[in-house]
């Protein structure tokens, strides 16, 4: 037995990929997602976004956690509201060039609630790529909602994703959690680069003792389960959480927290430029 939803998750009659405007040009698109809420993933976007600009590459992020967005806050863009160039927008752009178009920027307050249905959302998502003027950009980062329902098919069919970074913590529920992440990434044929675990230890301030606060980590037997190659374990830092409260992220955060997802993610090739149309 089989229907539309079954059709769509098993990619056989995908819907056509959302057309990128002629005033952006993105090289590659790179997707965080957990299979579950709360491990942070927009943390793991953040951090990736502020190391890819340090290490000079030009940096967008796609916030399609429609209805719980975060990534505005962090970058200090809390209470700016994204303006239009023509019928495109223009995503707003932090204070170290890091760009992003999120449904806060397009809210009237930011405490507002996001009402919108699922058929809604996934045009939100078609505005963020299709009639966005994103410009130049080496990578885009999409912070996909929690789990793996209609948006995250939305983002996998219609735009060009090159790699997902799944992220998880050091719980009981790590094992599912990937499997529903390596699941959908397999159905959408779009290759996982690695996972990151979140919250990974809190260090001792006296003696630098690393305490697993969660137990010990199950990443290790995770990753070798699903051969996935491990990107990097984040700690439960105050200061970090603090930086993204204040909006601070990006003058605050510590280098070398992800080098390993860092190097993936630069490793990918880039977009082919799309062949001249012959009837020009």
């Amino acid at each position: 037995m089989s229907c539309e939803h079954a059709t769509a998750a098993g990619g056989q009659t995908a819907p056509q990929e959302f057309e990128e405007n002629n005033l952006s040009e993105v090289k590659r698109v790179v997707a965080v997602l957990s299979g579950k809420g709360g491990v942070g993933k927009s943390l793991v976007t953040g951090t990736l976004a502020v190391e890819l600009a340090r290490a000079g590459h030009k940096v967008g992020i796609l916030d399609a956690d429609i209805t719980g967005p975060s990534i505005p806050k962090m970058f200090g863009m809390s209470g700016r509201h994204a303006m239009g160039l023509g019928n495109l927008l223009l995503p707003e752009i932090s204070d170290h060039g890091v760009k992003v178009m999120s449904s806060n920027l397009l809210l009237k307050n930011e405490t507002d609630p996001v009402l919108w249905r699922g058929p809604v959302i996934a045009g939100a998502i078609r505005q963020f790529w299709s009639e966005t003027s994103w410009g130049p950009l080496d990578y885009l980062l999409v912070d996909m909602p929690p789990g793996t329902a209609d948006v995250a098919l939305t983002v996998f069919q219609s735009l060009p994703v090159d790699g997902i970074v799944i992220v998880t913590s050091p719980q009981d529920l790590v094992s599912m959690i990937v499997a529903k992440a390596v699941n959908m990434a397999e159905k959408m044929n779009i290759p996982v680069l690695g996972i990151v675990e979140n919250m990974a230890y809190v260090e001792c301030p006296d003696c630098g003792k690393k305490i697993e606060i969660f137990g010990p980590s199950k990443l290790d037997a995770v990753a070798e389960q699903y051969n996935l190659p491990i990107l990097g374990r984040m700690p439960i830092k105050p200061e970090l959480a603090a930086a993204c409260d204040d909006g601070a992220i990006e003058a605050e955060l510590p280098g070398g927290l992800l080098p390993e997802a860092l190097a993936s993610v630069e490793a990918l090739p880039e977009h082919e430029a799309p062949e001249p149309d012959a009837g020009a």
